[in-house]
């Protein structure tokens, strides 16, 4: 066979091929359903359809979020006509520049692919312009759903919701450019669930761009489902009034039932109305709302690491002494005034012996600098600096210093340095107790959030353990929430050591430092603290629990700018317990005194002992 002949075969042979793959190439797509529809798009039109969001209720079946129906603009810029752009401006109540601008971002996106043009808009403009449809070719309507926020209240913990971004389009299968997506609280957390699945319709149109009828009876159509319903944990109208409370005020409360470590209340002041962020208004607040110096959009409960905690945290020295064998419940140890480090004292206010429940009770800074400085020469540890390290480890399992993992975004770990954090500081053995004693009264490097301080009083409380917060009870259709929830996590210490320092905790009200805020009704185990504060008066913080046997709710206070614990963190803590033990307040003259302080000033800076 010659050579001529072999090219002949060869060049037939690589044609068969050829035709072989283009003919398969047409078989597949005249196969595929969704190239089928792709190919009679020019008089298709395939409409998204967005599903309702699951609705929020709190614990007592009130609802919370609802959603309400709204609309938008969408244009896909390869069918784009020449139309009359100050008639859609006019109809839409919007600047040309803008008109212009979301077309250009939507020609540079995609050309055959549908962008969000203006939206969402209410039913009223909805009529005038679908009356107008027709002179608009490539734009089409498509339906929304928007949030309604029932009460003017818990935008923290209930969030809101956004159009997603390029980089979540980039990276998820799920989320389209124009879809929204849960950024904060509750729509965040669970919007896996909350968001419920998008459906899919195609629409026959004419050459007016008017929908003629379904395509092929909606065989290639695909359902909506909606969101599955969140039952929280909140109750209501504590919430709202923890936020009365807070009024004019700068701070924090985050209630919890002990037993399970669900959220009551969370309230983080000053705060924002929830539907400023619905979509219908998220343009229009956003940027005020962000820009705003007193930082309405940032969760107090959960974000402010750096705050002290003050002598609330003399009840966890405690509890850690006594499991140490440092004190007993009867050690006594004198006070002077304060305690002394060669010139440098760390004031207070007692003289003479003080027991360990007055030390409680009485709030003895002394008292904690020598049981601080005690576990940390402990000798069975070896050195300071080992005996720092168990210390450290225990507060770990009271949750300072971690991340508890609530079920919610943006949770800080607060503050509490390493060992090897001090070493970088002063040097390898250049520090020990004293360098570090104001850890003892819950100042210097040591940051609890409010959430962790009430965690704190719902460990007394339950005698030695907690239940991670969180703030979601229920979801429709799912047999219970995550075992992480549902979980006790124990301390890894004896049940009486907690017992002594909860009767101390009872002898702070009735006739300690918050004995101002005794009821002869309800029985309430709490303590004081006064964190310093370089920039104003000092911020009043306060832990409670209550009743004592059998606590029904766990409460954490801190209120910047608010002077002693005592003064108006205290009160504030008392008068929630009231409310959601009673559902009453028998103290209106506390209630008023409360509502009616205003610390929105910052006051002077005081240097007087905290307790």
């Amino acid at each position: 066979m010659s050579i001529g002949k072999n090219k002949n075969i060869t060049f037939y042979i690589i044609i068969l091929i050829v035709m072989f793959i283009f003919i398969g190439r047409i078989s597949m797509l005249q196969m595929n359903k969704e190239f089928k529809l792709s190919a009679e798009n020019n008089a298709l039109r395939r409409v998204v359809v967005y599903p309702a969001r699951g609705l929020i209720f709190d614990r007592n079946g009130n609802l919370l979020v609802s959603n309400k129906l709204n609309f938008e603009l969408w244009a896909e810029p390869s069918k784009l006509k020449e139309f009359d752009t100050l008639l859609l401006c006019e109809i839409l109540d919007i600047q040309k520049d803008l008109l212009v601008k979301k077309l250009e971002e939507a020609k540079e996106f995609s050309l055959w692919r549908s962008s969000k043009i203006y939206g969402p808009f209410d039913e009223n403009v909805f009529l005038k312009l679908n009356e107008k449809m027709y002179k608009f070719q490539g734009f089409e309507i498509r339906k929304r759903f928007d949030r309604v926020y029932i009460y003017n209240s818990a935008a923290h913990v209930l969030g809101y919701l956004r159009e997603v971004d390029k980089k979540i389009v980039d990276t998820s299968q799920y989320y389209k450019s124009g879809d929204i997506i849960g950024v904060r609280g509750i729509e965040k957390s669970y919007e896996q669930f909350l968001r419920g699945k998008k459906g899919v319709r195609y629409y026959v149109v004419d050459a007016n761009n008017k929908i003629v009828g379904k395509y092929k009876n909606g065989k290639f159509d695909t359902l909506a489902l909606a969101g599955l319903n969140v039952i929280s944990t909140l109750d209501e109208n504590l919430q709202q009034y923890g936020e009365l409370l807070m009024t004019n005020k700068r701070g924090s409360i985050v209630a919890l039932e002990p037993k399970t470590g669900e959220v009551l209340a969370m309230v983080s002041s000053p705060g924002y109305n929830p539907n400023e962020l619905n979509l219908s208004n998220l343009r229009k607040n956003y940027g005020r709302l962000i820009l705003d110096p007193e930082r309405p959009l940032f969760n107090k409960a959960l974000g402010s690491a750096t705050s002290p905690p003050g002598s609330t945290f003399k009840v966890i020295d405690a509890v850690i002494g006594l499991h140490e064998g440092v004190i007993t419940n009867e050690t006594a140890i004198p006070c002077n005034g304060g305690f002394n480090i060669g010139t440098h004292i760390v004031r207070c206010h007692h003289i003479g012996n003080v027991g360990f429940y007055k030390s409680i009770s009485g709030s003895c800074n002394t008292y904690y600098c020598e049981v601080f400085t005690r576990l940390l020469r402990n000798k069975k540890y070896g050195s300071f600096e080992n005996a720092y390290t168990a210390w450290y480890k225990m507060l770990h399992k009271f949750g300072v210093g971690v991340k508890l993992g609530i079920d919610l975004p943006d949770e800080s770990a607060g503050v509490l340095y390493t060992a090897n954090k001090f070493n970088k500081i002063y040097g390898k053995n250049k520090w020990g107790p004293f360098r570090i004693i104001s850890l003892a009264i819950g100042q210097g490097q040591l940051g609890l959030t409010t959430l962790q301080l009430a965690n704190v009083a719902a460990i007394m409380a339950n005698r030695g353990y907690y239940i991670i917060p969180h703030v979601v009870k229920n979801i429709e259709g799912l047999d219970s929430i995550d075992y992480k929830y549902r979980k006790k996590n124990y301390i890894g210490i004896d049940t009486s050591y907690f017992s002594y320092v909860v009767d101390a905790m009872e002898q702070v009200v009735l006739w300690g430092t918050a004995a101002g805020i005794r009821m002869d009704s309800i029985t309430q185990c709490g303590k004081t603290g006064t964190a310093q504060n370089p920039h104003g008066r000092n911020n009043s913080v306060f832990i409670e629990f209550a009743p004592k046997d059998n606590p029904k709710i766990a409460i954490a206070v801190y209120v910047e700018n608010g002077g002693y614990g005592s003064e108006t963190a205290a009160p504030i803590a008392s008068l929630i317990a009231e409310k959601y033990l009673t559902d009453t307040i028998r103290r209106p003259y506390l209630e008023k005194m409360i509502i009616n302080k205003n610390l929105m000033d910052r006051g002077e800076r005081s240097d007087k002992p905290t307790h």
